[in-house]
Formats: structure tokens, sequence, C-alpha cells
């Protein structure tokens, strides 16, 4: 799955955005409102991708694992919507594989919120199609790494499962919906961008979004054994697509690279698509379990789990968490290093604050994209404060 926060819609993302000014004036008003929820509602995943940064557990017909009850689900979207919740991501593991994804859908619908899912395709039928497809505002992106099967299924782990995928984005395209996919770059798969690109304008896709293989979990031991692409040649895929491939064709395309890498005509203005950002102080993550957790992360970082819905009320995880509360008193005067200088900060907020944790126990770590570049020099000077801009590779 995904990292939070970095799934972008069109016009989204951005603090700039009418949306987001919407949404800053809301937070002063309301003192930080929960806008989403990032549900992770299985332990277990049909796949066993080499680049997961939750890793989950891999479940067979034979082995399965504990998913989110529906009465904890109930229980946490009442509970959210006085604090402001206006939507939900579905996640996991594989979100699909919840036995009763009906019924979630369902109750998703009954109570009028927005939709988001991060899916791998495969379980998704026609039927679960339409019922995403009835929902309020419905946003699906689903994984695709490679534009042929043997890429695909290199990266995924599971023989067959490069078909499955492409059925399931086309039972999405015949719901009504128009997907997003999302293909993580490694040195495998680098020279399909192309041609995935052209494969999701045969399927009817909105978008294709590339994005950065994290260190964190399986991702990490990806980039220990050099199967990722280095920072040279991640900044240099990243000015090829913003400049060049992405103004090739009419499909939208999203290369996941922070925004200081970004030229502002892609981000801001009448031709602007908005940008990614963390989305940390408006969202809060729940494991299958019940717990409650920064996002996703806590399935790796205890620390980052901040209780359980059967003994806590969601209000006081919300307010009362001293991690929660240090991040909305600190973002963004407390980011360290390349971060601390960067212009962009208020924009990126540090670009994933879960993934510079996981790295270096740090709330306010510099990310490891940015952090890398600079080392190499290739940090963009004028998207650093005018005293900083004469920062070194070694500093």
């Amino acid at each position: 799955m995904h990292a939070c926060g970095n799934f972008l819609r069109k016009g989204e993302g951005c603090p700039y955005s009418e949306r987001s000014m919407s949404i800053n004036k809301d937070r002063e008003e309301r003192a930080y409102p929960l806008n989403q929820i990032y549900f992770y509602l299985t332990e277990g995943c049909n796949l066993r991708c080499r680049h997961c940064w939750i890793a989950p557990k891999f479940q067979t017909e034979k082995r399965s694992y504990p998913v989110l009850s529906m009465d904890f689900f109930r229980s946490i979207i009442k509970q959210a919507k006085p604090l402001g919740l206006s939507g939900v991501k579905l996640t996991g593991g594989e979100p699909l594989m919840h036995p009763d994804i009906d019924g979630i859908l369902e109750h998703i619908k009954r109570e009028n919120l927005n939709l988001t899912v991060e899916t791998n395709g495969i379980l998704c039928t026609l039927e679960i199609a339409q019922k995403m497809a009835a929902c309020k505002n419905p946003f699906v992106s689903v994984s695709l790494d490679g534009a042929d099967a043997s890429t695909h299924e290199w990266v995924r782990g599971i023989s067959g499962c490069f078909d499955e995928t492409l059925q399931g984005i086309r039972n999405l395209v015949d719901a009504g919906l128009k997907p997003q996919i999302i293909m993580s770059l490694m040195r495998r798969n680098k020279d399909h961008m192309e041609r995935l690109v052209q494969l999701a304008e045969t399927l009817g896709a909105e978008s294709v979004k590339f994005n950065l293989t994290m260190p964190i979990a399986r991702g990490e031991k990806l980039h220990e054994s050099g199967d990722t692409l280095t920072i040279e040649e991640l900044v240099e895929i990243g000015s090829w697509v913003e400049n060049t491939f992405s103004d090739s064709i009419e499909l939208r395309i999203v290369y996941d690279h922070p925004p200081a890498f970004r030229p502002l005509g892609k981000m801001f203005g009448d031709n602007g698509d908005g940008c990614s950002r963390c989305g940390i102080l408006g969202i809060l993550g729940v494991l299958a379990n019940g717990s409650y957790s920064l996002c996703g992360i806590g399935e790796n970082v205890a620390e980052l789990v901040f209780g359980h819905v059967e003994s806590e009320r969601l209000e006081n995880i919300w307010k009362k968490t001293v991690i929660l509360n240090e991040l909305r008193e600190g973002l963004t005067e407390r980011l360290e290093g390349i971060c601390g200088s960067c212009l962009m900060k208020n924009v990126c907020l540090g670009s994933c604050i879960a993934q510079n944790y996981y790295s270096n126990k740090n709330l306010w770590a510099p990310h490891w994209f940015c952090e890398a570049a600079q080392k190499k020099g290739l940090f963009p000077k004028t998207r650093l404060r005018p005293s900083n801009s004469n920062i070194s590779s070694n500093d």
C-alpha cells in the first residue's frame, strides 16, 4: 500500500488551492478537525510485494489474519463525525479481503463520506466496483508495477496477478470510475514508465502516479540490496516526467517526489494540478486490531500507536495525544536539516512524517529523498532560504 497523504486528486493537495485554503480557515475555527481516517482494514494480503512499507502477512485460503470488526468501524465513524470527519481511506493489507467489505462500503455511503480506496485490484469485482461508485466522491487507486506480467508479478510475488489486476481495473471503469494507476519505481521496472502510461490510457484510467519506493520495512531491504534507483536517477527521471513526458500526453501524470523538485507552474496557477503533502495534521490511522495510530506506520513502530477503540474515546485520542499535539505546535518550524531550510516546507510539511520518524526516531528529521539529494548537491538552491542557499553537499 501507499504512504499516508500521498494520493493525489486533481486540484487537491496544495495549501494555496481554494479547497485547502478553506481547510486552513476551518482549522483555525475548529482547532484541527479530523478530516479523514485511514482504515487499515486487514493484517493480511493476497500478494507478497517486495517493496511494501506495511509488510502485511501473506493470506491464503488456509491461513487468515485479523480484520477490523464492523462494530469498531461503525463506532469510530460515529465518534469521528463530530470531530469534522468528511472522508475515509480504505487500505490494508488488501482492503477488499475484508469479509464484510460490502457492509463497510454501504455504511460509508449511508454516512455520506468521501471514499478513497487503495487496492491491488485482484478482488475488485464489478459488484464491488459498483458499490464504490455509489459512494460520495469515490477515488480508487490500483497498483500496477509493470507493463507486462513478468515484471508486475516479480514485484508483487504471485504468479497470475497481472491479468487479475487488469480485470479489476476494467471492472472499475465499467462501473463508471476512472481509477488512478500507481507504479512504485525500482530498478526492475524503470524502463516500463512509458508503456505503463500507454496501457493505462487503453484501460481508461484517470491518471498514473509513479511512487518512490520508501525505505520502510520491505522497501528498506530493497534499498539495501540495490534494487531501488539512486538519488541521481530519481532526480533525473523526475525532471524528465515534469518537463517533458507529462507534457507529451493527455493522461495526467504524477511523479511523487517532494514539492521542492517540482516546477511551480505544475503546482500553482490555472493549469496547476496541486501537490502531494503529508496529511498528518488532519488524519488518523486505525489499524486492523482497532488501535489508533499516526498512520499505518504503527504496524512497524509501536510508539506511534496511541490507544484502542475499546478503551479510549476517539475525542481524547485526537485532542490529547502528546505526539499529535507536538506536531500541531511544531510543524513546520521544528523541521530539521534540509527540510528546515526549504522554502517549500509549508507546502509539503516534511513530505512524510511517518517515514522520517521510522528512519531517525525523530519527528522533525528531514525527508530521506531531500536529504540524499542535498548530500549529492542535487537539491534545488532556488528552493532554499537565501541564508541557506550555499549549503554544501557535505552539510
